[in-house]
């Protein structure tokens, strides 16, 4: 399976999202071409309600487990309870990679 779609699978199942974006952008990275190492998620939840933002992280760094094990270098994630979402339905995007899975020449 796909780290893709295990990683989406696993969100979907554990925190019921009404709102899952995922987006792989490990193409924008030095690695080789089809990598899945660095994906960028907007995710809205109930579960999130009444939590900081840390222990929003925490819920998806928890549902995520087994594919951050499989690879996954990077997840950039916005985690939204569904007020927030209805209030501001924001997208940061990513910035772009400064090459720091390059070897450092020296």
């Amino acid at each position: 399976m796909k780290l893709e779609t295990l990683l989406k699978n696993s969100l979907a199942t554990a925190l019921n999202p009404s709102v899952l974006e995922l987006e792989n952008e490990s193409h924008g990275h030095n690695v080789p071409k089809h990598s899945e190492t660095h994906f960028r998620l907007v995710i809205v939840s109930e579960h999130f309600d009444g939590l900081s933002r840390v222990k929003r992280h925490q819920l998806v760094y928890k549902a995520a487990d087994d594919a951050l094990k499989q690879g996954v270098h990077a997840l950039a994630m916005q985690c939204f309870t569904e007020s927030e979402w209805a209030e501001s339905p924001a997208r940061l995007t990513s910035p772009p990679c400064k090459g720091g899975m390059k070897k450092d020449p020296r």
